[in-house]
């Protein structure tokens, strides 16, 4: 037990994909939340040639910082070789008896990690993180034994979520084929005659709770604390639907939800808030309107300087709508994929929570079992 430095215990990776072993379909970008993701880069056309090869038990991080959330883009593959941009380092464990590749993972999945990499970048339009930066960082290393035990945790917890996980994407695939059963078994029809808008606004302040939408659903607010905008807000009622409107850059894709609490909220002045008259289920109608597929139709045809997607363009949406005890039936079926849904992102939370308290506790395990500590007031060493 000690403090190391990281260069002692990594080394650089460099395998091109110059036999194009790997197509579009393996191509993995970074996100902020530590994970690979599917890239969204334009990928057609691409010679996927220089590509660098990521494979398995393997690192890679985008050394840019700046405008990046306060946070460094890295990634552990813990699945299938892929492959990434050639402008990321790649790296792997010298040996493995040594330093965990899990716990190596753990150690930067804290937000003490993103803080330090943040303020150890240098540039002047971009800082960047670089491989030497990478290199010189020190760190407290329990024994191997030890890495292993927390990181047993560890798994545990990530074994949890993807259970969660493939859960819920089989929820998912029963929603969507039996509406996509419904539109062979019933015509589409405008929602116009079914949905309205509201835009009751906050005026006497009397209502403080205020929520925000996101593409992961809807959440608590802290705008409650500015005071000047309260009056401005939007009310939402139980089972009210409200959606960002804004399509430019992407902005509201799939930011949608319903407001599903007995007492009354505010929301952003911005959103639009729609209420569903009695013969068309709210959950019914968002779950059409979660659907990616009409994420894309919404920001095919938002209109204005500032693309949005209005009241008016939502009237014009076709969807069939069969009696309101079938559409009752498929609404059961989506509430419990969005519970499931809320235990993910929950899930997650911990897991992202917990790795500092796993890497503390690692470090001080390690200093006992290595160190001798003298108690004053025993008057004894142990």
């Amino acid at each position: 037990m000690g403090l190391i430095r990281l260069k002692d215990y990594i080394e650089p990776t460099d395998v091109r994909n110059n036999e194009l072993l790997f197509s579009n379909s393996d191509l993995k970008g970074l996100s902020i939340s530590k994970s690979l993701i599917n890239t969204k880069a334009n990928t057609s056309n691409l010679n996927l040639s220089n590509y660098k090869v990521l494979k398995h038990n393997e690192f890679v991080y985008c050394t840019v910082t700046s405008r990046n959330g306060n946070k460094i883009s890295l990634a552990y593959n813990d699945g299938d070789d892929c492959i990434i941009s050639s402008i990321n380092p790649t790296f792997k464990i010298k040996d493995e008896n040594k330093l965990n590749p899990r716990f190596l993972m753990m150690f930067f999945n804290r937000a003490e990690f993103d803080r330090y990499a943040r303020f150890n970048s240098w540039g002047s339009a971009r800082e960047t993180f670089t491989w030497e930066d990478m290199c010189d960082i020190e760190l407290d290393l329990p024994p191997i034994e030890i890495q292993r035990k927390y990181v047993a945790i560890y798994e545990g917890l990530l074994a949890n979520l993807k259970v969660y996980e493939s859960k819920l994407e089989d929820l998912k695939l029963v929603c969507d084929g039996y509406i996509e059963g419904l539109k062979r078994k019933y015509p589409s029809i405008k929602i116009s005659d079914y949905i309205f808008e509201k835009n009751l606004k906050n005026d006497d302040e009397k209502i403080k709770y205020a929520v925000g939408i996101s593409v992961n659903g809807v959440f608590n607010s802290k705008r409650t604390s500015n005071k000047d905008s309260i009056a401005s807000c939007k009310v939402l009622c139980r089972n009210d639907i409200f959606y960002a409107s804004q399509t430019t850059c992407g902005i509201g894709i799939g930011a949608v939800g319903i407001y599903d609490k007995q007492e009354n909220a505010i929301c952003a002045p911005t959103c639009i808030v729609v209420g569903t008259k009695d013969d068309l289920n709210p959950y019914y109608l968002l779950l059409w309107i979660n659907r990616k597929e009409f994420w894309r139709y919404a920001n095919f045809v938002g209109s204005g300087v500032v693309e949005k997607f209005d009241f008016a363009l939502l009237k014009e949406v076709k969807i069939p709508i069969p009696p309101l005890e079938i559409q009752n039936s498929i609404v059961k079926v989506f509430k419990v994929y969005n519970k499931r849904k809320e235990t993910v992102i929950k899930l997650k939370n911990i897991i992202k929570n917990i790795c500092p308290l796993l890497v503390r506790g690692a470090i001080l395990e390690g200093k006992k079992d290595n160190e001798y500590l003298f108690d004053e007031n025993k008057g004894k060493v142990y």
